[in-house]
């Protein structure tokens, strides 16, 4: 994913989403477009004598019309005709770069409102279509979009990784990376629905609220009961919260920025160790895996490449020493620390 570069303060502009709806947008072109028609027929009805009807010599107000519209569309068939220098240079100099004007908003009006829903539906259903064993990222602020340089990093498919988030520039960065991308409220039933939720193999809520990211583990917990579901969460009061509605998971980024600049203290190189455990591009890496049937009945010494930390059997853990590492179950979950050549 690329790095953001610093933006130029001479090169940004303020953008604010129109208030106006679909229809309306349609409406305003129209106007435009009549009222241009409008003012090429009251010149050409003012200026009719400049005019000449090769068909009875006679320019009526249907004529001018007729004259208008084919001039304004196309360069004319000849039976009614400009004659006079003014009347020339109006056709020329007025008439001509509206008919460009037109074709350009017809052409866009047809794009945004029939090519482009049709085109863009199109896609969605084939992506959705598609969606199987996916990840879903809700929100695409710092803490996401650090988790999905780190997915990708290791190798996840980008086709494998749905991001949701209102805001379209973020959107259009995510996208970047060749992920599936979704505008909208990760709340709301329909969103997680046009996700294909159900289908997901986890879920990665980092919203900027607490409240926001809970609302959405809720909602994603209803949808998909038995869906792995990761959250960020910011206040400590707000954790076994987030736990009770349904997070399998929950990561307090500035208790942990905290543990860091405590273990500094102690010395430079343990937070430096602890990032590169986190990360894929360290020299080691913390690695957690599901121990299989073939290796049912063996100790931890046998079965691992790594230095096993941890075990955990049944909701509970075990640590180095612990009984349990000296025969192990099928479905016991070890953390292990491995080098990540």
């Amino acid at each position: 994913m690329p790095n953001p570069r610093r933006a130029d303060p001479a090169h940004m502009t303020l953008r604010r989403q129109s208030s106006l709806g679909p229809w309306q947008q349609l409406a305003i072109r129209l106007a435009i477009v009549l009222a241009l028609l409008v003012f090429i027929v009251a010149f050409h009805w003012f200026e009719r004598n400049s005019l000449k009807d090769n068909v009875d010599g006679h320019v009526s107000f249907a004529d001018v019309i007729y004259f208008t519209m084919i001039s304004a569309t196309t360069t004319g068939y000849g039976d009614v005709v400009p004659v006079t220098e003014r009347a020339r240079l109006f056709d020329a100099l007025i008439v001509t770069p509206i008919r460009i004007f037109f074709i350009l908003i017809l052409a866009g009006t047809a794009y945004t409102f029939v090519i482009k829903r049709t085109w863009n539906k199109w896609i969605m259903g084939l992506i959705q279509k598609n969606l199987r064993d996916h990840i879903v990222l809700a929100g695409h602020g710092v803490s996401n979009s650090k988790a999905l340089q780190e997915l990708l990093t290791r190798g996840v498919n980008p086709r494998r990784i749905v991001v949701i988030d209102p805001d379209k520039e973020a959107l259009e960065r995510a996208a970047d990376c060749g992920v599936a991308v979704l505008e909208g409220d990760a709340s709301r039933d329909e969103t997680l629905q046009a996700a294909h939720i159900d289908r997901a193999s986890a879920l990665l809520v980092s919203a900027g609220r607490d409240d926001s990211a809970i609302l959405i583990v809720l909602t994603a917990r209803k949808l998909a009961p038995n869906l792995n579901i990761s959250v960020t969460i910011r206040l400590d009061d707000n954790e076994d919260i987030a736990r009770q509605a349904g997070a399998n998971t929950v990561i307090n980024p500035i208790s942990f920025a905290g543990l860091l600049l405590a273990s500094s203290l102690e010395g430079p190189h343990r937070a430096d160790y602890l990032a590169d455990l986190a990360t894929s591009e360290g020299s080691v890496m913390l690695r957690e895996r599901v121990v299989g049937m073939d290796e049912e009945g063996r100790s931890v010494a046998d079965i691992s490449g790594g230095q096993v930390v941890r075990l955990i059997r049944d909701g509970q853990s075990h640590a180095a020493g612990d009984a349990a590492f000296d025969k192990l179950k099928a479905g016991d979950r070890i953390l292990e620390i491995i080098d990540s050549a």
